[in-house]
């Protein structure tokens, strides 16, 4: 049984946590000058968990979702890659958050001046620490999800019970020296996005 779309290599998890340190900061900051509400973060965390396919993921932001005061019928179609319901001024957000996801954190150069454009460079970086640490789930979660299928005797048939667990263990490593990491490139001023 296939429990995720996406699978990551080592290299792709350890720029996943890199990149996911370095912004979760303008995530917190954009909710807390009221610049995202609760219900956009839970769009973009819907919409990237959609791409990426993690059923941990899907479980607990539908949770989230719905306490956060979105429909039923909104998330089941977020779910679905539908997003119909999602506000005009959100739009882009999220189209971009799937896209980001899709493209494995390696937009176009011209799709990210246009999410500036649109939200000015706060909001912004709030809607980028927010995909990026839904991707930071979604990658652990893709690999729980897929071991905890396979202990259920329903394996997810890409993946091997060595891949899951040598993963497992190799986010272990790479957590802390990426967050050194992270910590490092923000003292010396390094830029946040590379595209």
């Amino acid at each position: 049984m296939e429990t995720s779309k996406k699978l990551y290599s080592v290299r792709e998890l350890y720029w996943i946590f890199y990149n996911g340190q370095r912004t979760m900061k303008h995530l917190f900051r954009a909710k807390k000058n009221k610049e995202l509400s609760q219900e956009f973060i839970e769009r973009i965390m819907l919409a990237v968990t959609e791409v990426n396919g993690c059923s941990v993921c899907f479980y607990a932001h539908t949770k989230m979702a719905l306490e956060a005061g979105m429909t039923n019928e909104e998330i089941t179609k977020m779910l679905a890659g539908v997003i119909d319901d999602v506000p005009v001024d959100e739009v882009a957000g999220v189209m971009f958050a799937q896209y980001y996801a899709d493209s494995k954190g390696n937009p176009s150069v011209e799709s990210w001046q246009r999410i500036l454009e649109l939200y000015g460079k706060s909001k912004a970086y709030g809607i980028l620490g927010a995909i990026r640490a839904i991707m930071i789930g979604n990658a652990l979660g893709i690999v729980w999800s897929a071991l905890f299928s396979r202990l259920k005797g329903k394996p997810d048939s890409r993946t091997s019970l060595l891949y899951e667990v040598a993963m497992i263990l190799v986010s272990i490593v790479i957590l802390p020296v990426s967050f050194i990491h992270a910590l490092i490139s923000g003292s010396l001023k390094v830029p946040i996005t590379n595209f």
